[in-house]
């Protein structure tokens, strides 16, 4: 029982925060370029209870924990954001999209830094922070890594619709429709049929940050 407990704490608690950070941000970004939904709503907090999502927050995270999955993958409640209320709608869906991967990344940076107070902190403590903050790392990166695949309701897709010249960004655009489904799709392949298409996919970029995170908070 201590060991369920003691793996499941590190790896919940950065899901949790990861995926909390990330749509506050996207709901900070917004509000910061004048639309107001997601504030307006109480979204735009850290409390992770205003986003939790239950199928993404709750039920997910633990069928994967229950099955032995390697790391734990979630998502919560979308912050809701009117494009049409931002100054310039075209360019800064851009910068909200992108916010959520970029606060991921954010936490990954500082999670790497706080890993040498790790070092310095006793007994099992330490280790428990060492575990946990390993893995905050690692969730962190995959989350913004996956996040900015150039798939509509993803990030990446909007932020590639926003960049793309307008006849090839309303045909991207068009693909919303389905996009859930695609990514649904591939995340039943990696962890249920062990098909690694989202991992070919998303483990060269994945690596490459993971070593520039490493050389830059010192622990090359």
């Amino acid at each position: 029982m201590e060991e369920t407990l003691y793996n499941a704490s590190i790896r919940v608690l950065p899901v949790l925060i990861a995926i909390t950070f990330h749509e506050a941000a996207h709901g900070y970004v917004a509000w910061r370029l004048c639309d107001d939904t997601a504030k307006n709503l109480n979204r735009v907090t850290f409390n992770p209870l205003r986003h939790v999502d239950l199928n993404g927050t709750i039920i997910a995270p633990s069928l994967l924990f229950l099955v032995g999955a390697p790391f734990l993958f979630g998502w919560a409640k979308p912050v809701p954001v009117n494009f049409m209320n931002l100054n310039n709608p075209r360019r800064d869906m851009v910068w909200v999209a992108a916010a959520g991967p970029g606060i991921n990344l954010v936490l990954a940076i500082l999670s790497a830094a706080l890993l040498h107070v790790a070092l310095y902190t006793p007994g099992v403590a330490g280790l428990w922070l060492e575990d946990m903050l390993n893995r905050s790392v690692l969730i962190n990166v995959i989350l913004a890594v996956f996040n900015m695949l150039p798939i509509p309701p993803l990030d990446g897709g909007r932020v590639a619709v926003g960049l793309l010249p307008r006849f090839l960004a309303m045909q991207l655009a068009r693909l919303e429709r389905v996009g859930l489904l695609i990514v649904l799709s591939l995340l039943v392949c990696e962890f249920m049929l062990d098909i690694k298409i989202l991992s070919w996919f998303i483990s060269a970029p994945r690596d490459y940050i993971l070593n520039f995170i490493i050389l830059l908070t010192g622990h090359s």
